[in-house]
């Protein structure tokens, strides 16, 4: 499908001069990008880079079937442009975004409306969608929330218990982040890119460094690839183990909850174990990885992975075998397929509406270029169905894990630093535990940062929260919005 398309096509992990990107006046470039989407592709970005006083707009999609990416930009302009949205639901953040950073008005766009700010940097919570009807009632949510939460605000517009409607406002965190990229990479932008979604801080890591070995046209030695892999399936495991305790909470079920809060802190000692710290932070650099897993080490790791993954096979099985557990998530807080493709929905949740969406099957990089990706799909697109693809992905992790650990890369560990290209786009793409991260890096004349776009998957997804809560009870929020587990920081950049 992609291979008659007019936008620059390329694989994952790679570059190409700035000048090569395909270029059109905006309306057109609208028209071409709404085409390429119809044939089957679906949006990873869409962002603006400032040149003077003018913009340009650039697209990258992605045609998962053959694997491949696909390029596209205007022409600097200013003023109204005709709103992708208006055919292509899952450009709605996107061009919202785009507004808010650079003042350009997508003209037939449904909800236009600030994504993070306001005026004077006020959280994004402006005009909320409103529901008339002499029973319809307004339920507002946060951002102060019970425990230790992130801050995010949800206005549901309800008829007794049910919801008709459920708006997401976020932006109270005013983080900056890619606005202090921009002239890298500094010697914080390494740290900044650890701490973008801390409990991601492997896949976001993984993608920096992948950007600018391809913006520099080299690649981490297969031994580092190797590691990064690794360290990337343990990150998922904990949090996919931490995220099925939560749900068992939430419906009442204390032997998985209590099981699964202790297997996840084990999970992350495993990462420990490999760099020092449960995170992960340190362990990825450019180039390489800092820290290696030698043998003695590695046959630790295997002997505690071990019983580990037993103990959480036990605690999923006891969940499944619970009937009042099925019957709580069963048919609650349903996105049916066609709603997860329009909105572009990707991770679990996509894999949870029967969508067979994974960047490492799909657009393979690094060390998933040598084997076959743990892939999980379950029909349904319900709480039970996003529940399901975790355990299942909890186990076909592990199983991969321990085939690596089994069979590691030999070879060093890091190679040259990688030294960005002048004038040079860069696109990775990584499959984080919630979904395809993907980093562009756009760089100058010196090889310095002149555009640093980062999507984090909740950013695809949050819309996916507010449409599994149409028709359901507000009662369900709290296990709906844990069934999508998203991040507020990884959001609010």
């Amino acid at each position: 499908m992609s291979a008659s398309s007019p936008f620059a096509l390329l694989p994952n992990a790679t570059s190409l001069p700035w000048a090569d990107v395909p270029e059109w006046a905006p309306a057109d470039f609208v028209g071409v990008t709404g085409a390429e989407l119809d044939r089957g592709a679906r949006l990873c970005s869409w962002f603006g880079v400032s040149e003077g006083d003018a913009t340009r707009l650039v697209a990258v999609l992605a045609f998962d079937a053959d694997n491949t990416l696909a390029l596209g930009r205007s022409t600097p302009f200013t003023g109204p442009y005709p709103a992708l949205t208006q055919s292509h639901p899952q450009a709605h953040l996107f061009e919202r975004e785009v507004w808010e950073q650079h003042g350009l008005i997508p003209a037939g766009h449904p909800w236009l409306k600030p994504v993070r700010r306001t005026a004077d940097d006020a959280p994004a919570n402006g005009e909320f969608f409103r529901v008339d009807g002499p029973e319809v009632h307004e339920v507002a949510v946060g951002p102060v929330h019970a425990g230790i939460i992130e801050p995010g605000h949800f206005r549901f517009q309800c008829a007794g218990e049910e919801v008709l409607h459920l708006e997401i406002a976020l932006g109270y965190q005013h983080r900056g982040l890619e606005t202090a990229l921009a002239g890298g990479p500094h010697r914080a932008t390494m740290i900044q890119m650890e701490t973008v979604a801390g409990d991601t801080t492997i896949a976001h890591a993984t993608a920096y460094a992948t950007v600018l070995e391809a913006l520099a046209g080299t690649e981490a030695p297969l031994r580092a690839q190797w590691l990064r892999a690794v360290a990337l399936e343990l990150e998922r495991l904990a949090n996919h183990t931490g995220d099925l305790g939560a749900l068992a909470n939430d419906v009442a079920f204390l032997p998985t909850s209590a099981a699964c809060g202790k297997l996840r802190g084990d999970f992350l000692n495993l990462t420990a174990l490999i760099c020092g710290n449960r995170f992960g932070r340190g362990l990825v650099r450019p180039g390489g990885c800092r820290q290696d897993l030698e043998p003695d080490r590695a046959a630790r790791l295997r002997e505690r992975l071990d019983p580990a993954l037993t103990d959480v096979a036990q605690a999923v099985a006891w969940f499944w075998d619970a009937a009042s557990v099925r019957a709580r998530l069963e048919n609650v807080g349903t996105v049916f397929p066609a709603q997860a493709a329009a909105i572009g929905l990707v991770g679990p949740a996509a894999r949870a509406c029967g969508l067979v969406r994974d960047v490492r099957y799909d657009h393979p990089a690094g060390w998933h270029r040598f084997g076959q990706a743990p892939v999980a799909v379950w029909p349904g697109g319900d709480v039970f169905a996003r529940a399901r693809v975790r355990s299942l992905e909890i186990q076909r992790s592990g199983e991969y894990l321990r085939e690596q650990l089994g069979a590691p890369a030999d070879g060093d560990l890091t190679g040259e630093p990688p030294l960005p290209a002048p004038d040079t786009l860069a696109v990775a793409l990584v499959e984080g535990w919630r979904g395809e991260v993907c980093h562009v890096a756009i760089t100058d004349a010196v090889g310095r940062f002149l555009r640093y776009k980062i999507t984090d998957p909740s950013f695809h997804n949050w819309t996916g929260l507010a449409l599994a809560l149409r028709g359901a009870a507000i009662s369900d929020f709290p296990l709906c919005n844990k069934s999508f587990n998203l991040s507020y920081c990884g959001f609010d950049l």
